[in-house]
């Protein structure tokens, strides 16, 4: 008996494939296109083929390229430790602890925009709270500039980058904690285990994949994150927090170098789809070892 093909279905999922083709899809492909022409603000377009890919080798873009990492690895990597921690407090039994589930999210709530100007003024060093008080309390001698110097100013935008995407994963991590069947921890207070044997033995690997799903999706935010560094020092000084977003913005947008940042804006794609594999590769492998044993 021959089966009977149903398209209704399928008239049904149309609307949705086509308006993930137009928003999606389409700015990819025009992307790619341009990024392998001159395209400009002069009138008309011409075919280089590769060449825009070639130059971007040959230049300090993998320079840029480092710096994203490191800075992505540091910011996640601090978003999560702290966002581990302020997730095991907010769901401890302490007296006002749902006050203290409405006080973290401000940053997160705030405006980036807001929030970042207020720690800009925070990194004066001439008005700024943070320079005020190292001086009162003996560590600086003087005013300190912190976005003034390469160091200071990549690790303040981390910093500044932490305090903003810190809520959504303590929230996140809290929710998923809050999964966790009791009873596990129950049966094994009654057997003498202690309060950080119990996290380490049973919270943390029930929560492991949940770090992992916010780590990956903390990674791509953190790579792509342009509006932090731009308020706060533009990608200087001296290109010290050029990140490969701003490197993209500064070359298409400020240079009105069209197919150039459209190939570094294809090199962003690259980068993060290289990377989301790799995390979703290692985080199947870990399932599995998990459903082993």
């Amino acid at each position: 008996m021959t089966r009977r093909f149903d398209s209704f279905p399928y008239l049904l999922l149309l609307p949705a494939f086509l308006l993930t083709l137009t928003i999606v899809a389409w700015p990819l492909f025009e992307t790619f296109r341009l990024s392998l022409t001159n395209a400009s603000l002069r009138p008309g377009e011409e075919y280089v083929g590769f060449e825009n890919y070639i130059e971007i080798f040959e230049d300090d873009f993998f320079e840029v390229i480092q710096r994203t990492f490191v800075w992505m690895f540091f910011g996640v990597a601090l978003k999560l430790i702290v966002g581990t921690i302020g997730a095991v407090l907010l769901n401890a039994a302490l007296p006002g602890r749902n006050l203290f589930r409405i006080l973290i999210m401000p940053p997160w709530i705030v405006p980036i925009a807001i929030g970042v100007f207020m720690w800009s003024w925070m990194y004066n060093g001439q008005f700024g709270m943070i320079s005020g008080v190292a001086q009162k309390i003996g560590m600086l001698s003087g005013p300190f500039e912190f976005l003034a110097h390469k160091n200071s100013a990549f690790f303040a935008t981390i910093v500044t980058d932490v305090w903003v995407g810190t809520p959504l994963v303590a929230l996140y991590l809290l929710a998923a904690m809050q999964s966790i069947p009791k009873e596990l921890h129950e049966a094994a207070w009654v057997d003498g285990a202690s309060r950080f044997y119990r996290f380490r033995r049973i919270t943390l690997p029930l929560l492991a994949p949940s770090i992992f799903t916010m780590g990956l999706l903390s990674a791509i935010w953190t790579f792509n994150s342009f509006d932090i560094i731009w308020i706060l020092t533009e990608g200087g000084p001296r290109g010290a927090t050029t990140t490969m977003i701003i490197d993209t913005y500064k070359t298409a947008i400020s240079r009105f170098r069209f197919g150039e940042g459209s190939a570094r804006a294809v090199m962003i794609l690259l980068c993060l789809t290289a990377f989301s594999a790799v995390n979703l590769m290692l985080m199947a492998r870990a399932g599995r070892k998990a459903g082993a044993k």
